[in-house]
């Protein structure tokens, strides 16, 4: 197995544009903020990154042996998406979270779908048809030690944005969410929508 650098690069950049993790930042202050503070930054990050590897290996197989196919999958995670962004846009909430249980809030909907969603998913089905299988495990790996110190420095990026910062950043990145998740819908979909 020959590991190329610019196959790692290439991969590495396709996944942190799929996970689009600085996007997803007013998401994180978010759900900090309901849980009381707490975050899980290394669960989180592992729980996305064994998602990943298993969908990396086995994920055609597993979604087969349910019977759904990508688009399905891509779909359900599209919905999710899609309340999440309208949660962000119109200061509701969708989910509600308990404060004595913020173990979960790592898993649903941070480690999934945010960070290893059905784009991401379906993003390592084409690198694997495409790439080294060994240069995709190294951009995982590299994304995710992204994605940690990201959540690890959540606290440092709000202070630095501020209050104000955070909520205009919060309500821009809710409708580009809105339209990835739009866009999911579309394309997934089997009817035509003009």
């Amino acid at each position: 197995m020959e590991l190329s650098w610019k196959e790692i690069f290439s991969v590495s950049l396709i996944l942190f544009s799929v996970i689009d993790i600085l996007g997803s930042i007013p998401i994180i202050i978010d759900l900090r903020k309901k849980n009381g503070g707490m975050l899980a930054a290394g669960k989180a990050t592992i729980v996305a990154g064994a998602l990943m590897f298993v969908f990396l290996f086995i994920g055609q197989e597993i979604l087969g042996l349910f019977g759904i196919d990508v688009a399905s999958f891509a779909i359900a995670g599209a919905i999710i998406m899609l309340l999440l962004g309208m949660e962000m846009v119109l200061g509701i909430d969708i989910f509600k979270s308990d404060p004595a249980d913020s173990r979960t809030s790592a898993i649903v909907p941070l480690a999934f779908p945010l960070i290893a969603g059905a784009g991401t998913m379906t993003t390592l089905i084409s690198l694997r048809a495409e790439y080294n299988q060994g240069s995709v495990l190294i951009g995982i790996i590299l994304n995710l030690v992204i994605i940690y110190i990201v959540l690890k420095g959540s606290v440092w990026i709000e202070k630095q944005l501020g209050q104000a910062g955070a909520n205009v950043l919060r309500k821009v990145f809710g409708i580009i969410l809105l339209a990835i998740a739009i866009k999911l819908l579309k394309t997934n979909l089997p009817i035509s929508v003009s």
